[in-house]
């Protein structure tokens, strides 16, 4: 409970500070390049369930981000770090670290895992592994692939994995899409 007050009092003190544009500042030209510019940062609210969001990018590829609410008896806090590790011609592959804390009538848990995620011109693919604090790890692998065939087809495969404890479940597509 101590950690979730003082990630509460945390994100009302950043929210509280002021943002000036760096517009606004008299500063020389040499302080206003890209390594002195903060970056903006994003609390907002959900009107619907009045879940409060909080966003900040701590750099040109990597942003931490959490949330903090509840659903009926239940209190949440979720945060996480989410990095950009390249985007260029191979694709873009991001990765991400996560965790998350429940607070009910019936007990507590904690969960943390990560994901990365790949996209390429033809290829997705996707992993996440989590674990819940006392319990069971949790892995889930996707992956799929888009070939062209001619001017007006595609050829396309799909796996995917699914592990939680001793469960396990995994499928497979293929498909041929050709438009006349």
């Amino acid at each position: 409970m101590k950690t979730i007050c003082a990630f509460v009092c945390l994100v009302a003190a950043v929210a509280a500070q002021d943002y000036l544009q760096p517009e606004e500042l008299d500063h020389p030209t040499w302080y206003l390049s890209p390594e002195h510019l903060r970056y903006r940062r994003q609390l907002s609210a959900d009107p619907k369930t009045g879940d409060v969001t909080y966003s900040h990018r701590t750099s040109d590829s990597g942003q931490i981000f959490g949330t903090l609410g509840s659903r009926g008896d239940a209190a949440f806090g979720k945060a996480g770090y989410k990095h950009n590790v390249f985007h260029d011609n191979r694709g873009k592959l991001d990765a991400t670290g996560y965790g998350t804390h429940v607070i009910s009538p019936y007990g507590s848990s904690n969960q943390f895992g990560g994901r990365v995620d790949y996209t390429g011109d033809h290829s997705k693919a996707s992993l996440d592994v989590s674990r819940q604090m006392h319990g069971m790890t949790s892995l889930e692998a996707a992956a799929g692939a888009r070939w062209p065939l001619g001017r007006n087809g595609d050829v396309s495969l799909q796996g995917t994995y699914n592990r939680m404890g001793p469960f396990q479940d995994y499928g497979a597509r293929a498909g041929l899409n050709y438009r006349f």
